[in-house]
């Protein structure tokens, strides 16, 4: 996100504004997870299933997208933050990354099924767009874990959250 907390200065907008630094921690942390949830819009923005790890795509209307599942790799849920972890955990999975967008986070956030929250700072300011939480009314206590140099004048943060 920008030094002033957006995610993006609009829905369409395209994660290309983000530094190399970032996207190389990114590949990495989702990698190790095994599975990145996120929603739809975002998943459009990228415009593919990122390789090596289950992209699950949050839509209301999945079946809309049958003919670009691909089981293992790219797969479309609809449901509950619930119902998401626990298809998740009875598919082997422990754990897995949120990669947004705002709706998804908050959604996840609310239901407090969130432990960790990873974000990188970069060395922008938008003024006006989407934040992390698209405005949510959440009130959430968070620890830091670790501050950590990317490069690119990137700052990733790592809170753990309180419950």
């Amino acid at each position: 996100m920008t030094l002033d907390g957006i995610i993006a200065k609009n829905s369409n907008q395209l994660a290309d504004w983000t530094s190399k630094a970032d996207k190389k921690a990114f590949i990495a942390e989702t990698k190790k997870h095994g599975v990145i949830i996120m929603g739809e819009t975002t998943f459009k923005t990228i415009g593919r299933p990122l390789p090596g790890r289950l992209n699950l795509i949050l839509s209301m209307m999945p079946e809309k997208y049958a003919d670009q599942t691909i089981i293992d790799q790219l797969e479309f849920f609809k449901g509950e933050p619930q119902a998401i972890i626990d298809h998740l955990e009875s598919r082997g999975y422990e754990s897995a990354i949120l990669g947004g967008g705002a709706r998804t986070n908050a959604a996840f956030l609310k239901e407090n099924l969130v432990d960790e929250v990873l974000i990188t700072v970069e060395p922008k300011i938008f003024g006006a767009g989407l934040n992390f939480t698209e405005g949510q009314n959440l009130d959430l206590n968070l620890k830091l874990l670790a501050t950590k140099e990317l490069g690119d004048n990137a700052v990733q943060l790592r809170y753990q959250v309180i419950k």
